[in-house]
């Protein structure tokens, strides 16, 4: 199961157990149950604080459970946690046995005092990227409140119950029998919408801090970037964002970022994350800004509300709120979204292994994502509005080579059909002929490009037509003290390393801006702070 350098590793994070923690797994004669006593049996014996049995009567099989010793903690894994999960397997082990996990003390305590029973279900699979974040976050509930029962699902493994629940996309999150969630969620998230007093008490918490000389509104590349700069200049700096590591997150494998060879999109997050609170940042978050008051309406200060209702003060702000795929906008996707609609291959390919599948766009990610899907489903039929695919010729003499690829171009998506319960077809119309057709498949990836978050700052800064911010070579926008940054921006050529760059811009850029601020406009300013 675990070759010698893996066990090595997993011996020495072993040591930081403290209590006793106990395996126990509940099996059948399938192959899968073999594989999964093997892999307990190594992990039994590379340490003395674990103990294995295998007399569980759990009814789903190959299924094991972990608990502290003497505990009612109730944490199951009906799957065999490798690939993307072998850290939460690792990470479950550690804090069942004691060792502190690297969450806010606040979370911890609001776990802790949870009201209710919570029987969680997750449904993942080995190769998504995003479900190790649930897996964990689900995995650590369940740990510090006994009243939170999870169990981690394969759905590799257990494909009769992805089928009768019609799970099309993971990760996939039931809350006693009833459909929670989809898509990666923070345990901050999860515990937000459990604990329905937080909203009040952060928008309270929120409203009562002291003004910032800069407020980075967004936490993706080009918003860590500036949050670092400007706490560098040793003034008061705040990062107020929906989650940080932006787009990264959900990045496969970044490789053309300069001095780091190769990385994935949770490890590079998780380092921006990490870089911005080794400065005296204040990161706020889990919040989503609807609103920027110019300074001109709040006394000298730039006001940022939030969804909560509470409004954040600065001497200045900028805007690095990124962008999100886009949708293609027909009947049919929304319908059917996470039931056959898909938006990431790499998380779902593998739920349309076998069957014919269909990805709309041709630019990079489009040929990336048809590329990908190959060597899992059956077929593939790539849908380009143009006349040509758009992406790097690298990628297209490679999507050329595969048999089970059918390139349609200068093709509109009119529809995406299905039977009420899952998608059963795509309708395009042959720009040429106008001619409609109809694809039958079971699966649609969508990889038609992003649309910028800039719907909380309509009428208030100059957006272009495609509703990016207009930045100037400082990343100004129209309003005094109001800059902008990244893929949120007018700047060309969308990548992590002109975001990062930008961010710095704007960072220096604003403190020149502070700098030069009148001596008694300052004054007031702090006044009103």
């Amino acid at each position: 199961m675990l070759d010698d350098n893996l066990k090595a590793q997993l011996q020495a994070y072993l040591q930081r157990v403290m209590l006793p923690v106990e395996l126990q797994a509940s099996l059948d004669d399938s192959a899968s149950a073999t594989e999964l006593r093997a892999l307990l049996e190594q992990i039994g014996g590379l340490s003395d604080k674990i103990t294995v049995s295998f007399d569980g009567q759990d009814a789903r099989k190959p299924l094991f459970s972990v608990r502290r010793a003497g505990t009612e903690m109730n944490l199951r894994f009906a799957a065999i946690p490798l690939g993307h999960e072998f850290t939460s397997l690792v990470l479950a082990l550690l804090w069942a046995g004691g060792h502190p996990p690297k969450v806010e003390p606040g979370v911890i305590e609001q776990i802790q005092t949870l009201e209710g029973d919570f029987n969680f279900e997750v449904y993942m699979s080995l190769t998504c990227h995003n479900c190790p974040d649930v897996v964990q976050a689900l995995s650590l509930m369940a740990i510090y409140n006994p009243r939170v029962r999870t169990v981690v699902i394969d759905g590799g493994l257990f494909q009769k119950e992805v089928e009768e629940r019609n799970v099309m996309a993971v990760p996939l999150v039931y809350l006693n029998g009833q459909n929670f969630g989809s898509g990666r969620m923070s345990v901050e998230e999860i515990v937000a919408k459990l604990d329905t007093g937080a909203a009040a008490r952060d928008a309270a918490k929120l409203g009562g801090k002291e003004a910032f000389d800069v407020l980075v509104v967004g936490g993706g590349p080009a918003g860590a970037a500036a949050a670092i700069y400007a706490a560098r200049k040793g003034i008061r700096t705040g990062v107020v964002a929906e989650r940080m590591g932006g787009q990264t997150i959900d990045s496969m494998a970044i490789e053309n970022y300069i001095s780091v060879l190769e990385t994935d999109g949770p490890k590079f997050s998780a380092a921006l994350e990490a870089h911005v609170k080794s400065y005296d940042v204040d990161v706020m978050p889990m919040q989503k800004a609807v609103r920027v008051i110019p300074a001109t309406e709040v006394g000298g200060l730039v006001g940022v509300e939030l969804e909560n209702g509470a409004v954040l003060q600065s001497r200045s702000v900028i805007t690095t709120t990124g962008a999100r795929w886009r949708n293609v906008n027909v009947p049919g996707e929304q319908e059917y979204k996470n039931k056959g609609v898909a938006y990431c291959p790499h998380c779902d390919g593998p739920f349309f292994k076998g069957k014919r599948t269909a990805v709309i766009g041709g630019g990079n990610s489009g040929v990336e994502a048809a590329i990908d899907l190959t060597g899992i489903v059956a077929h593939v039929t790539l849908i380009e509005f143009a006349d040509q695919l758009k992406a790097d010729a690298v990628l297209v003499r490679k999507l050329n080579s595969l048999p089970n690829v059918t390139v349609i171009t200068n093709a509109q998506t009119t529809e995406i059909t299905g039977d009420g319960n899952r998608v059963n077809g795509l309708r395009y119309k042959d720009r040429a002929t106008n001619q409609e057709h109809l694809v039958k498949l079971e699966g649609v990836f969508v990889q038609i490009g992003q649309v910028p978050n800039t719907e909380f700052l309509k009428g208030t800064v100059e957006l272009s037509k495609f509703d990016e911010i207009v930045v100037d070579a400082k990343c100004q926008t129209n309003v005094p003290g109001v800059f902008a940054a990244g893929d949120v921006t007018t700047v060309p050529y969308k990548q992590i390393v002109i975001a990062a760059g930008e961010g710095s811009k704007a960072a220096l850029s604003a403190f020149d801006y502070l700098i030069r601020l009148p001596v008694a406009e300052s004054a007031e300013s702090k006044i009103a702070a």
